[in-house]
């Protein structure tokens, strides 16, 4: 028997694709009468970065702009929800709740569909090609590789999109 979808996490990286994606976690959540999650993730800054900002003033500044740039992203996602939600009603009642997290993408979107309890994982594929994929990895791949959970990766599709973060 097929298990129960009762909780979604979409993860964005506040691309077009990833908007396009999020049309697919609101058509899931209203066919099952779920909840969705939203997740972005902020990737750390590199090691060598942290070092030579390891004074305290450069400590205390990067982690005001990072509350800053949370604050910014949730309400970012909130307002496109919104938008969404006046075409497509019960949108907004469909968002239990939305993280921002600073670490991997992959890490973090794993962790989180643990940690929430979700059925589900829903997130957008770039398309980058062999090239770019190979030297650069791909989040949707590393996610479908290491969860035992259902992942809808959802590509671009071939006509332009009338939809992105910044104006539906």
């Amino acid at each position: 028997m097929i298990p129960q979808i009762r909780k979604i996490l979409y993860a964005t990286d506040l691309s077009k694709n990833s908007a396009y994606a999020f049309l697919y976690a609101v058509d899931m959540a209203q066919r099952h009468d779920a909840k969705i999650v939203i997740i972005h993730a902020i990737e750390p800054l590199p090691s060598i970065v942290r070092f030579y900002g390891s004074l305290e003033e450069e400590t205390r500044y990067y982690e005001h702009e990072k509350t800053v740039d949370t604050d910014l992203i949730k309400k970012r996602i909130q307002d496109f929800c919104q938008k969404v939600d006046k075409q497509i009603r019960a949108c907004v009642e469909l968002v239990s709740s939305i993280l921002v997290r600073v670490g991997h993408p992959m890490e973090e979107i794993l962790n989180a569909s643990e940690e929430e309890g979700c059925d589900v994982i829903i997130l957008g594929s770039h398309g980058k090609g062999f090239l770019k994929q190979t030297f650069l990895g791909s989040v949707s791949r590393s996610v479908l590789d290491r969860t035992r959970k259902p992942v809808f990766i959802v590509p671009l599709p071939s006509e332009t999109l009338s939809i992105d973060w910044f104006g539906i």
